[in-house]
């Protein structure tokens, strides 16, 4: 849902930014419109941290695992992420939401503006802890992987390869998620802080939105499952009563 919000929402507004000079969307949505970009966006990298936890607990304790990992647990971990996300972001966006009105030298610009304190600890909140975060964890399962895979017999193989391919795709989703917002973050400390309808920031943004992008890129081609949901979902096949029957966990030979 994130990854498709930035797609359906942000990708075009940020298109007609670049093309044209003036704002046409209203003092309004020039206030939320912003808000709305660090939200989805932090709530895409709070999915990494938690998809990489899940991560950790299936590969270092897999006996317990569907009773420490159930739907309850995940579906409140998606929820403390996204009202997080919001907090954090209202809380970043504070002037700039209720005072959009300071931003503006002219009618018809939307120029973010965000001080340069906020800056350094949105690189520290959404770049530099989370990273190490998702990073330990990643040489932690790697580590674990490989223990296991020299303990086991050949009747547990097919398990153990399934995880280390799990982990092996979330190391490329953190590889993709550094590439893509270590610009941004280079740019705005370089540039300043309310440089927001520059070129290159603009263009930044643009690279930045691209993460979201790769991510269902990555998860299809990893995830068998993930193919065969995205088809019953294009095709409108979802909406079909018997879809509750749909088997997406086909095994692979």
């Amino acid at each position: 849902m994130a990854d498709l919000i930035v797609g359906l929402i942000l990708m075009p507004v940020l298109g007609l930014k670049l093309i044209e000079p003036c704002w046409y969307f209203g003092e309004i949505f020039c206030s939320i419109f912003p808000l709305i970009l660090y939200v989805v966006t932090t709530a895409s990298l709070g999915n990494l941290i938690i998809i990489s936890v899940d991560r950790y607990i299936a590969v270092n304790d897999p006996l317990r695992y569907t009773t420490r990992v159930d739907t309850n647990r995940a579906v409140f971990s998606i929820v403390v992420n996204w009202v997080f996300s919001c907090i954090y972001s209202l809380l970043i966006m504070y002037e700039a939401v209720l005072h959009p009105e300071k931003n503006h030298a002219c009618v018809g610009e939307c120029i973010l503006f965000i001080r340069l304190e906020y800056i350094i600890t949105d690189v520290v909140v959404c770049l530099v802890t989370p990273c190490c975060l998702i990073i330990y964890l990643y040489m932690k399962i790697c580590f674990i992987a490989k223990h296991q895979a020299e303990h086991i017999n050949a009747l547990t193989v097919k398990k153990v390869k399934s995880e280390k391919k799990a982990a092996k795709s979330l190391g490329v989703v953190v590889m993709v998620y550094l590439l893509c917002w270590i610009p941004y973050y280079i740019a705005a400390l370089t540039l300043g802080q309310d440089t927001s309808d520059s070129l290159v920031i603009n263009i930044m943004y643009w690279i930045l939105c691209m993460n979201s992008l790769m991510n269902p890129i990555i998860y299809a081609m990893y995830y068998r499952w993930f193919r065969i949901s995205t088809k019953y979902i294009v095709t409108l096949k979802i909406f079909e009563p018997s879809s509750q029957y749909f088997n997406l966990f086909i095994e692979e030979k």
